[in-house]
């Protein structure tokens, strides 16, 4: 946008330099032609008088020297004639048509205008010129001069309107490049502040003071708007947050006391019994899964974290309950591996991959945990997900109906979204052929092998 509005601002100042050096340019020329013009006609009408005093005495000596000595110096060519068309007196070099001029003189009519003189011509003009004295016509003069001088002061004034045009140019250049700037001071300003929210830092705001008041004002209000999303935000995740925490002490005391009721159920109320005491457990595992969105949710800065160490330390620990439960754990992790994301969150996106695996692969089955470059790959053999579920899985709650009454909060991809996004990086569901699941986490920022 800066391009264009120096381009616009540029385009209007040339139409306007433009629009006062041409018509000055135009108008030295036309006023030096006129000049050349009054210069040449004084001239002819000298000779005019020299020719009409020799007609009516007869003797030409005078006319022919004043001519000859006025061709020699002026590098001019004067050509002097009778009522009847005759040469009289010729000097210098007439190389030009000059019956149009001649028949014009003796119609008693002298040269009124000249081709407007340039710095590319034309090289000599033609001053035509009556010799008589009122209506008594006694022949006419024909002065051929050259426009060398009046050439060279146009050609001296168009190059220092030229370079009058130039130097204002650049300065208004210059002028429209800064009021560019200014303008849009603001807007580059909420450009930069935008990306820092959109890239997890809603303490961004932007810095007003400078620019047209209109965009000062839409500044403000940006910020006035980005506060109130934020304390919104702050307010929903701190209500989470604290909700979660204070329904664990509830939820830890239910549970103690159903338990303590346990020896003075009857046997017909036992399977009542374990149904309470697992909606309690799911009940749990649902309120730490939210207190931990919310921490998710708070923002943590990323910074240079082994993730290969991190992996290698989490999948020992999956290693033993995959086997207990007669799945194969593959793993293929570099040495080290340094990135930059939040610390712990690669190895929790993992451990969320790795424990809906080992709900949903059938005994037998094969989870392979691959770390290539940017790319963290997890992929089972199970039954997998159709393309809408793919769609919806990280939707907060969201659970598959095919695994309705699998034990689950419908919170893990949530979590695994948001922590990836805290990373930088995006996580993308696949289907694994023949069949099963891949997750895939693509971190954003390139990475240095250690």
């Amino acid at each position: 946008m800066n391009s264009r509005l120096v381009i616009t601002f540029t385009t209007l100042i040339v139409l306007m330099i433009a629009a006062l050096a041409v018509p000055l340019g135009i108008s030295y020329a036309s006023h030096r032609t006129n000049r050349l013009l009054l210069d040449r006609r004084a001239d002819a009408t000298r000779f005019a008088e020299l020719a009409d005093q020799a007609a009516r005495e007869g003797d030409r000596t005078a006319l022919t020297a004043e001519v000859t000595r006025y061709a020699e110096l002026y590098g001019a060519a004067v050509r002097v004639r009778d009522r009847d068309g005759s040469v009289l007196v010729d000097a210098g070099d007439m190389s030009v048509d000059d019956e149009d001029a001649t028949r014009l003189a003796l119609s008693g009519r002298t040269t009124e205008d000249l081709p407007t003189i340039s710095p590319f011509g034309p090289d000599r003009v033609l001053v035509a010129e009556p010799a008589g004295r009122d209506a008594q016509l006694t022949g006419v003069v024909l002065l051929l001069a050259p426009t060398t001088g009046a050439r060279g002061d146009v050609t001296l004034v168009w190059a220092l309107l030229a370079l009058g045009a130039l130097v204002a140019l650049g300065y208004s250049v210059l002028a429209a490049r800064g009021l560019a700037r200014w303008i849009l001071r603001p807007v580059t300003e909420l450009d930069r502040t935008t990306q820092a929210i959109a890239e997890g830092h809603l303490e961004a705001r932007a810095s007003h003071g400078v620019g047209p008041s209109e965009l000062r004002r839409l500044e403000e209000r940006f910020n006035a708007m980005a506060d109130a999303v934020s304390s919104s935000m702050e307010r929903q995740r701190a209500f989470v947050a604290d909700a979660s925490h204070e329904l664990r002490t509830p939820l830890t005391v239910l549970s103690l006391r159903l338990e303590n009721l346990e020896p003075h159920l009857r046997a017909e109320g036992t399977a009542e019994y374990d149904e309470a005491m697992a909606e309690i457990d799911r009940l749990a595992v649902l309120v730490e899964e939210l207190l931990a969105l919310a921490k998710v949710e708070a923002g943590a800065l990323a910074e240079d974290v082994d993730v290969a160490a991190e992996l290698a330390a989490r999948l020992a620990g999956w290693r033993e309950v995959y086997a207990a439960k007669g799945l194969a754990l593959e793993v293929d992790l570099p040495e080290s591996l340094v990135v930059p994301a939040v610390p712990d969150a690669v190895a929790r996106i993992a451990d969320i991959a790795l424990d809906n695996a080992q709900k949903f692969v059938p005994e037998g089955g094969r989870v392979t945990v691959t770390l290539d470059g940017r790319l963290l790959r997890i992929a089972d053999d199970g039954p997998g997900l159709g393309e809408q579920d793919r769609a919806d899985a990280f939707g907060r709650f969201w659970r598959s109906g095919m695994h309705a009454n699998v034990p689950g909060s419908g919170l893990g991809l949530a979590i695994a979204a948001e922590l990836a996004k805290g990373c930088g990086g995006t996580l993308t569901l696949l289907p694994a052929v023949p069949h099963g699941l891949v997750m895939e986490l693509r971190l954003a920022q390139p990475y240095t092998d250690l």
